[in-house]
């Protein structure tokens, strides 16, 4: 399914692809590029620009730095996350703290969420 995108968006996705935090690094070099399907960084879906993009699995995965549990963030990412949900979009977030600290669990809970077993992506 193609989505619908705000092109004004285009440039800025494009330059978040060039200018990824530590923790976005850490998880499409050390995990996401790996995985048997495509995932996109820095995604425009309608006037938005998520993370990571997951379109055969209709899955998006945030990584939120502290700024996110300031009241503002929260509620534009519940705002986000409610539209991407209309959309039939699963929305899965991790804190910075957790892709530091909690890398395999992380990486589980994706897999998880796509269907894939450990076993078989090392095979």
């Amino acid at each position: 399914m193609i989505y619908k995108y705000n092109k004004k968006y285009v440039s800025i996705a494009k330059t978040l692809r060039k200018n990824m935090t530590t923790e976005e690094k850490h998880l499409w070099y050390d995990f996401l590029k790996k995985l048997p399907v495509t995932v996109n960084r820095q995604k425009n879906i309608g006037d938005y620009i998520v993370d990571f993009f997951i379109a055969k699995n209709r899955i998006v995965i945030e990584i939120d730095g502290i700024q996110h549990k300031m009241d503002e963030h929260r509620i534009a990412d519940e705002k986000r996350d409610l539209y991407l949900q209309s959309l039939g979009i699963t929305v899965l977030r991790y804190s910075n703290n957790d892709v530091n600290n909690n890398f395999s669990a992380v990486c589980n809970d994706i897999m998880r969420h796509l269907g894939i077993d450990f076993c078989n992506l090392i095979n």
